[in-house]
């Protein structure tokens, strides 16, 4: 399955050239959109839903750092990389603070972003096992609660900011297992 992947660059001929140079489909990703900064490319990031967002950083209008805070808050799945021309410990640092997944300078070379595109889609993919693997936790925690999903998953929203859901549902499992034995 191809991932999405949408880019915004300011400068045209990087723009284009990340467009049309990158062979996108051998990387597995399929190439959905691209604004010239991140006030167009919002409303059409929230409406394409990509799975990567390859963002410059210093951007008329709405950088890419603002651009990345919004991303991130509304599509915390979403897999963000900074491109940047500046090495400048400070914008590191803040696309760190803002979740962002990447950092990498310019040029970029097809080889680095093909290394981080794939390294990219790979923690996609094992998120989405993850997430499967979650959702049957969910289910055993709703039957041993005698509760619904929707119960379980508010539930299970509030323990995991703290990181106990696994440890809980393997808690229960166990538990249902010793009582079973008895």
């Amino acid at each position: 399955m191809l991932r999405k992947v949408f880019l915004v660059e300011d400068e045209t001929v990087i723009r284009e050239g990340l467009r049309d140079r990158i062979p996108w489909d051998q990387f597995g990703y399929r190439f959905v959109g691209e604004a010239a900064d991140g006030e167009m490319a919002l409303p059409l990031i929230r409406k394409t839903k990509p799975d990567v967002l390859i963002t410059d950083i210093k951007m008329p209008f709405m950088d890419g750092l603002s651009l990345s805070k919004i991303v991130s808050k509304e599509f915390p799945r979403m897999k963000i990389i900074i491109i940047s021309g500046y090495d400048d410990f400070e914008y590191a640092r803040q696309a760190i603070e803002v979740g962002v997944d990447q950092y990498l300078l310019k040029p970029v070379t097809r080889m680095k972003l093909k290394n981080v595109l794939l390294e990219l889609k790979d923690k996609i993919e094992q998120g989405i096992r993850e997430g499967s693997t979650h959702y049957r936790l969910l289910d055993f925690v709703a039957v041993q609660f005698g509760t619904s999903l929707e119960e379980a998953r508010a539930l299970a929203g509030e323990l995991e900011q703290e990181g106990k859901i696994v440890r809980i549902a393997g808690d229960l499992y166990l538990h249902r297992d010793f009582a079973e034995a008895q």
